[in-house]
């Protein structure tokens, strides 16, 4: 899909992995709306990037609903959804403290998979209703799993549960989806510089980096968005879930 002139959605858009993407498809000239709980944020990077700011809980299905009408209303209706919103509390299943805080739980998948699937299924509706481009395509998906839905480590039983639901929502969406020419795939990101690592003490992001065999490094947000602009504008790309991890298999610990 060309993206010059379309319209795309991204939640989790204020910051981290869904900025670097939002910044990436603006630069191929389309018209971005960042969808994100943190008002505040989402504003400064929406003025800073030339994208539009829309308040959104991906885990409500009226408020999804809205969010999505608000970005129709202003920038047509969005041919393209990149999902990054999510959570990554870690706790293990039975603690010092005794078992894990079932509500702890269901908050991290709530967000992580079913805020996804709210997301998919009220954007793949309205996309269907779209006229088809080029080859028939009406709209492509891209979302946003983790390393952790196949090497989930000790304290990620919720995190690595949520992501790979998520890879596994792949392949059966872009099976429904292709009658109507709406492609889904899925990145799963290994050990990126996000607002969530951030917060690691050194130490901590040493030992996650020596895992990494090449480069030895984080990686970086701009090349999560490089490759979720490829995937929207390569059209063979469908039913994937893409690993971006420099070759990292993580460590039980």
């Amino acid at each position: 899909m060309q993206l010059k002139g379309v319209s795309a959605v991204v939640t989790g858009g204020a910051s981290g992995l869904g900025a670097a993407t939002a910044r990436e498809l603006i630069a191929a000239g389309a018209k971005v709306a960042l969808l994100d709980l943190n008002m505040a944020v989402a504003e400064k990077t929406a003025a800073e990037i030339g994208a539009i700011a829309v308040k959104c809980d991906v885990t409500s299905a009226t408020g999804a609903v809205e969010a999505l009408a608000e970005a129709a209303a202003k920038q047509g209706v969005a041919r393209i959804l990149v999902n990054c919103a999510g959570v990554g509390t870690p706790a293990k299943a039975v603690g010092k403290k005794g078992p894990m805080d079932l509500d702890a739980y269901v908050k991290v998948v709530q967000i992580n998979l079913i805020g996804t699937f709210n997301m998919i299924r009220l954007a793949a509706h309205a996309m269907q209703q779209l006229e088809p481009l080029a080859d028939g395509e009406r709209g492509v998906i891209v979302n946003t799993a983790s390393v952790a839905a196949f090497d989930g480590q000790i304290g990620q039983p919720a995190y690595a549960s949520s992501k790979a639901g998520v890879v596994g929502l792949t392949l059966p969406l872009a099976r429904e989806f292709a009658e109507t020419g709406i492609r889904v795939c899925t990145i799963a990101p290994g050990l990126f510089l996000t607002p969530m690592l951030e917060g690691l003490p050194e130490t901590a992001k040493e030992a996650l980096v020596a895992a990494t065999l090449h480069p030895k490094r984080l990686g970086k947000p701009s090349e999560f968005g490089l490759l979720a602009r490829h995937i929207i504008e390569n059209p063979m790309l469908n039913g994937e879930t893409i690993r971006l991890d420099g070759s990292l298999r993580m460590s039980p610990r």
